[in-house]
């Protein structure tokens, strides 16, 4: 450890959105010195921008709701829709230690979740999702942060990290601070949280080309500090292509429309007044058919599916109060208002009704139909897709260290959220799986911090975590 640090702490958590303030709750109750530094005034990061839904299987909400679920089946409907993958061995450790997860969320750090049984979202074969009664990330994040003030943890704002401090053996903390007062934290570990690069213009399009289209509606803040520090120390990396994209932003107002709509029979038609793929492909992949495609682009629904998730998701009733779900008696109104071509929206509109009646097969290999066929008062608004964050990074074995190329830890780096490799896999887009960024984010946050404490307690041996769930019995494959 090198001695000319000016503060001293056994674990250093870099940056303060869900990963980095669970990570210091969880080394916290181990028993370890934690401080936390973040480079904006207030906490933020993309989870504060999400619905604050977390994926967990066999927990005891689902229990209580009669859901029965396992790590091992939530582990292969990730896998299902990831595909190729650079890190499958975060696929099970983080199923794994799902449950585990949601009783420390609620039972250590105060915070208030229910299970999401209105909706599944795409890729889960049940409902596991947990989430505030808001569904709002930002409630999620100011409950960790209340968590965290109430341990007495410090957590410093304004205070970018800017370089590791590595002392040729092991990183032993990291610069704080502008410039012109820089600051030199020492500690035994440092947890990288501070988020992916889909804010930097240049790593998104040398890595995910495929999102630069998008508009950008993630924080402004992942900026890919971490990816940066991490090859300077030769880690490795994966699933670097992957990122989170949303196909329905309001074009009016910005306001996220919830896929939700698509669930209960929305439909997504493009500058031609055609459909033109299957919507229950989910958000994301979707986002990547307009990506490929020609707008601009709507979601066409009715007002029973309006009105009922309105009822159910607080954000999509203020986006409706916007303006954003605009009424139309008929497709053709909607063809004048929109300046589709005259008689295009008639047609898609009945080959929808009768593939969801069972009519006809949908020509895009649509099943779900939510409510069936829309109704005759039709709502639509105008969309276009995003790119919320990045979903690969640092290379991370089921300790959430951050391991180099030829497989072996770094000594006293770990990572978790946007800065390591995400459970998304390779398709850019297409193998993103509901809640899967706030899996990454709060379970690698989770592993990391307790992971670390527990090196303190036994520095030789592998860290062995409290409670039923052992990272040490897990089958851990480093990846490159």
């Amino acid at each position: 450890m090198a001695t000319d640090v000016d503060a001293r702490v056994d674990v250093l958590v870099i940056g303060a959105g869900g990963c980095g303030l669970v990570a210091a709750l969880a080394a916290d109750r181990l028993g370890a010195s934690v401080a936390i530094v973040e480079k904006a005034p207030v906490c933020q990061g993309n989870t504060a921008l999400s619905s604050g839904s977390i994926p967990a299987a066999g927990t005891r909400l689902q229990r209580a709701a009669g859901v029965v679920d396992t790590a091992e089946t939530f582990a292969r409907d990730l896998a299902m829709v990831a595909g190729p993958h650079d890190a499958s061995h975060l696929v099970g450790v983080l199923a794994a230690v799902s449950a585990e997860l949601i009783d420390f969320l609620i039972d250590d750090t105060g915070l208030e979740l229910d299970l999401v049984t209105k909706y599944k979202h795409v890729g889960h074969g049940t409902h596991r999702l947990h989430a505030p009664p808001s569904r709002r990330g930002a409630d999620l994040i100011g409950g960790l942060e209340r968590a965290v003030a109430r341990r007495d943890i410090p957590l410093a704002f304004s205070q970018p990290a800017t370089a590791l401090i590595d002392d040729g053996a092991r990183v032993c903390g990291a610069v704080v601070g502008t410039p012109a007062a820089p600051s030199r934290i020492g500690a035994d570990a440092v947890i990288l949280a501070c988020n992916g690069f889909a804010a930097r213009a240049d790593l998104l399009a040398h890595h995910c080309p495929g999102a630069t289209g998008a508009i950008y509606a993630g924080s402004p803040h992942s900026a890919g500090e971490a990816l940066e520090w991490g090859l300077a120390l030769d880690a490795g990396t994966g699933n670097l292509g992957a990122y989170q994209g949303h196909a329905a932003i309001s074009v009016e107002t910005g306001a996220l429309m919830t896929w939700t709509l698509v669930e209960r029979g929305a439909i997504v038609v493009d500058g031609r007044g055609r459909r033109f793929g299957d919507e229950t492909l989910g958000y994301s992949a979707f986002a990547d058919l307009e990506l490929a495609g020609t707008g601009p682009f709507h979601l066409v629904y009715d007002a029973r599916i309006a009105e009922d998730v309105a009822a159910g998701q607080p954000d999509f009733a203020a986006a409706c109060a916007m303006g954003v779900a605009r009424s139309a008696g008929s497709p053709g109104e909607i063809e004048v208002a929109t300046g589709l071509p005259a008689g295009a929206l008639a047609q898609t509109l009945a080959a929808a009704r009768a593939a969801a009646r069972g009519e006809a097969p949908d020509a895009f290999g649509r099943l779900a139909w939510g409510f069936g066929p829309l109704g005759a008062a039709l709502r639509y608004s105008a969309i276009q897709p995003a790119c919320f964050h990045t979903q690969g990074g640092l290379m991370v074995n089921g300790h959430a260290e951050v391991i180099r190329k030829d497989g072996t830890a770094i000594p006293g780096l770990y990572a978790g959220g946007g800065a390591a490799v995400g459970i998304s896999g390779r398709r850019g887009g297409a193998g993103y799986v509901s809640g899967n960024g706030l899996l990454s984010a709060l379970g690698l946050g989770f592993i990391a911090g307790r992971a670390a404490a527990a090196r303190l307690v036994s520095p030789s041996a592998p860290p062995r975590l409290a409670g039923r769930y052992d990272v040490s019995n897990q089958s851990i494959h480093n990846g490159g």
